[in-house]
């Protein structure tokens, strides 16, 4: 079982150079115009070059248009992920995540994270069950830095992804927890599960709510139903000097996730495939609704290619769309997790700096 709560765990580039045939003229004048001819090509292909360039950095690549379905079903147990919703598109190799702080986060005076068990009771509803403690390993850790691996005494899936840091290779672990170091402490920023691919983001809290809660979790990959969505890992390997994770999938191919923008208005991770993935969803959504007064997630819009503004709708009355960038998440607080992040899907395009494996050790 994933806990919903506060803590998982308790100079110029080179152009070509135009080249232009001067004239030969006869005599000092002659060569006189010629050397301004020339000095004029090279004043003409300077310009052009840094044109160009100029060129080059305002005009980035158009963004790519993804398909958005909603795959998510009605219940009454706050303590189940019933909110799925998928991205596809074969072409897309980058994009960006990040989660965001509610609009109304600077209003709460208080949060709950006590897990809610109240509707929980139909055939396949988690329940609540004594759990030892996890063991807990400091895998690295620096000035900013702490990489934290948990294992648990029962896990719904085999622990058969590896975990890789530099020189360290570690099996069995069930939870990656990485933490941004702050005076007087530390705060646990992003999250991931490597033995099922799911993923918790947040930013750092403002100083009257830290911590705040993590609430919506994403998966990054092909992904696919074994019970439940998931993304199957075959090796992860995280390289603290980046700051980015490097994903091997049972399936095949490769995804570098790396930590950008981090403040405590977002926290941002950019993706990057090699190569896209075709045929299902390259990453989903995934979360609880039970009711707008109680969910980690109740309203989703979307940016779509030619529209003039967003279309917002509840999660569940939400079908498809094609979209330029998605925004989950809510204008009321919930009766828990309150302070828990909106997630924004974005950015996507078909190219990037594709990810490379990680040399075996």
């Amino acid at each position: 079982m994933r806990t919903r709560g506060r803590n998982t765990a308790d100079g110029l580039p080179e152009d070509a150079e135009l080249r232009a045939v001067a004239v030969p003229l006869e005599g000092s004048k002659g060569r006189r115009q010629s050397r301004s001819a020339r000095a004029l090509h090279r004043a003409l292909a300077v310009a052009l070059g840094l044109a160009a360039t100029a060129a080059a950095h305002a005009a980035p690549p158009d963004p790519l248009a993804v398909e958005v379905t909603n795959a998510s079903e009605p219940v009454l147990c706050a303590e189940k992920d019933n909110v799925t919703v998928n991205l596809s598109a074969k072409d897309v190799r980058a994009l960006r995540i990040e989660a965001t702080h509610p609009a109304y986060l600077g209003s709460l005076e208080r949060d709950s994270f006590a897990a809610d068990w109240t509707g929980c009771g139909a055939a396949g509803d988690p329940a609540p069950s004594p759990t030892e403690r996890p063991r807990r390993t400091t895998l690295y850790e620096d000035i900013e830095l702490w990489v934290v691996g948990l294992r648990f005494s029962t896990f719904w899936r085999a622990g058969k992804a590896i975990v890789r840091i530099g020189d360290r290779v570690e099996t069995g672990v069930h939870l990656l927890q990485v933490w941004r170091i702050r005076p007087m402490g530390g705060e646990e920023v992003v999250v991931l599960y490597p033995q099922d691919g799911y993923w918790r983001l947040r930013p750092m809290a403002p100083p009257h709510m830290a911590p705040t809660a993590f609430g919506s979790s994403f998966l990054v990959g092909p992904v696919e139903l074994d019970g439940r969505p998931i993304v199957k890992i075959r090796e992860v390997a995280f390289d603290p000097s980046s700051r980015s994770f490097t994903l091997a999938f049972e399936r095949g191919g490769m995804a570098r996730v790396s930590m950008g923008e981090l403040d405590q208005k977002r926290h941002a991770l950019e993706i990057a495939f090699e190569p896209g993935i075709e045929g299902r969803p390259f990453a989903a959504l995934r979360s609880m609704f039970v009711s707008e007064l109680n969910n980690d997630v109740a309203r989703i819009a979307v940016r779509e290619p030619g529209a003039k503004g967003w279309r917002e709708e509840p999660i569940m009355a939400f079908k498809r769309a094609t979209a330029l960038e998605v925004w989950a998440g809510r204008i009321i607080p919930s009766r828990h997790n309150a302070s828990a992040p909106d997630m924004v899907f974005g950015s996507f395009a078909a190219g990037g700096p594709a990810p490379t494996a990680p040399p075996a050790k």
